[in-house]
């Protein structure tokens, strides 16, 4: 299991566009990605449980990576977040 706990810088939060993009590289893995925020966790594969999570602006959020991919998972997720300056 690996896990990054990241600051998120985005002035609008994790909205749809940044949420999308997540999503979308997230359902390219086997692994199981979870979003954690403020004790609630979220499957990343689904944009209704990332979007229900309502990440502000601010907040501390970690991603869990479990899975037999999940090194390659971890790595792309850290590459959307920092080309998409979300975190």
């Amino acid at each position: 299991m690996k896990e990054i706990t990241v600051k998120i810088l985005d002035p609008i939060g994790l909205h749809a566009r940044p949420a999308s993009n997540l999503v979308s590289v997230a359902t390219k893995f086997s692994s199981n990605i979870k979003l954690v925020s403020n004790g609630r966790e979220a499957n990343l594969k689904s944009i209704m449980n990332v979007m229900a999570l309502g990440v502000k602006s601010g907040s501390e959020v970690t991603f869990k990576f479990d899975g037999t991919d999940e090194d390659a998972a971890f790595e792309a997720i850290k590459e959307v977040l920092k080309k998409e300056n979300i975190a």
